[in-house]
């Protein structure tokens, strides 16, 4: 794919991972899972009453019971009425903060997430990993160039609402007309699945998956913990092989990305890079750190310019968007059914640099850009206290703040350095 920007000098050109074709026609072989099986089994059996107990010694007869015998059914059924209207209350309560598109009034905070680590901190093995995150790992296969199922990428579930993180650009094609979009889970069960709401700039969206409430959630955790070295799993789709577990390290921080191409607005991340294999069809699948927490999302690959069967592969040069990004994007979605991302209203070089700044291209008037003193020409060297190399890492680290803050940015102008403070402006995307 082509950038809408090019990368910095020296760097290896990045790419959204592709979303992969679903596998070729014919006989499917032997290794394949199913795509279509029974459902699972969701019965229940009354448990069996324990033996009845005779009669004390001086219990009196029937007839003089103080208890009427009619009351018994009538509790019975007062019961049950009681039962069935608190059901429905409780499922009016959450409809009410609800739409049909699957927006939540109060975002994360109104719906069953799960944070708390499923493992030992000390635990280190990938099986136990695979094992608690298969569950709420799932493929997502969409419309593509008009062609239903044309593609396939991977996702995970967020709550016990039905609702499931991807990528953006493994759902963008079927967004422009509507297109089907399912989810299938790890037993091959398919669910029709609608899009929330997307952020073409996180590259993340949020699905709605209404009959897929069962599925667990998957849980979230922090990547600000992680250090250079640390053990991941990848779990995906890749190629459209699905419950695939990928193992590796986390081989940097904090890594300014950015991805793009003529059909998808540019993101920019700032990624966690892996050595990981991930691959066309592990879009929108989880990073996840050996305790069975979601640490990132599958976005990006580096490549060398090769490629197999037509699509680049692994060069073990990954990158997943933080969690903490995607949360902060899940929690406007759900809300509104729109992201919003930070602005200045200013342009910079996002070329080839030579690592000492942003070069400030031109500055919008009426922007916080030109409200806070900001002019052509002015080199950008840090966003509070953080050094800036270059465009892209101006743009990575403005966007890990939110519309409405505060942020300082450390200028030089003419030989001299100064302090700036602006107040970040925000625009849907």
């Amino acid at each position: 794919m082509s950038h809408d920007d090019a990368p910095p000098s020296g760097a290896e050109p990045t790419q959204p991972l592709p979303v992969a074709p679903p596998p070729p026609a014919g006989p499917a072989p032997s290794w394949v899972p199913p795509t279509t099986q029974p459902p699972p089994y969701v019965g229940w059996q009354q448990p069996t009453p324990f033996g009845a107990q005779p009669p004390p010694p001086n219990r009196p007869p029937a007839g003089r019971s103080r208890v009427p015998g009619w009351l018994w059914p009538v509790v019975c059924v007062l019961a049950l009425v009681l039962g069935v209207l608190g059901g429905l209350v409780g499922g009016a309560a959450y409809e009410g903060l609800r739409d049909d598109a699957g927006t939540v009034s109060g975002g994360l905070d109104d719906v069953d997430t799960v944070s708390e680590p499923p493992l030992e901190a000390d635990n280190g093995s990938i099986a136990a990993v695979a094992q608690k995150m298969l569950p709420s790992t799932v493929q997502i296969i969409a419309e593509y160039d008009g062609k239903a199922g044309g593609a396939t990428g991977s996702g995970f579930v967020l709550d016990r609402q039905g609702h499931v993180i991807t990528n953006n650009h493994v759902v963008s094609d079927a967004a422009k007309d509507d297109g089907p979009i399912q989810v299938v889970d790890q037993d091959g069960n398919r669910y029709k699945a609608t899009i929330v709401g997307r952020s073409p700039v996180y590259d993340l969206a949020v699905l709605y998956v209404p009959k897929a409430r069962g599925l667990s959630p998957a849980a979230l955790g922090t990547s600000r913990r992680l250090v250079v070295g640390e053990g991941v799993v990848a779990i995906g789709s890749p190629l459209g092989l699905s419950s695939t577990v990928t193992a590796g390290i986390v081989s940097a921080l904090h890594r300014p990305v950015t991805t793009g191409d003529s059909s998808n607005d540019s993101s920019y991340i700032n990624a966690v890079q892996t050595d990981a294999a991930i691959n066309p069809g592990n879009s929108g699948g989880p990073l996840v750190n050996l305790q069975a927490q979601v640490v990132g999302v599958n976005s990006a690959i580096a490549t060398t310019g090769g490629s197999i069967g037509g699509e680049s592969g692994s060069i073990g040069v990954g990158f997943a968007i933080p969690i903490e990004q995607v949360k902060i994007t899940a929690d406007q979605i759900l809300r509104t059914g729109k992201a919003r991302y930070p602005i200045i209203g200013a342009k910079v070089q996002t070329g080839e640099s030579d690592g000492t700044g942003a070069t400030v291209d031109s500055v919008g008037s009426g922007t916080p850009a030109a409200d806070g003193g900001l002019l052509k020409g002015d080199l950008i060297t840090e966003v509070d206290g953080a050094r800036v190399t270059d465009g892209i890492a101006l743009i990575v680290a403005i966007r890990t703040h939110q519309p409405g803050e505060t942020v300082k940015f450390t200028v030089v102008r003419d030989g001299d350095e100064r302090t700036v403070t602006l107040k970040l402006d925000g625009e849907v995307g």
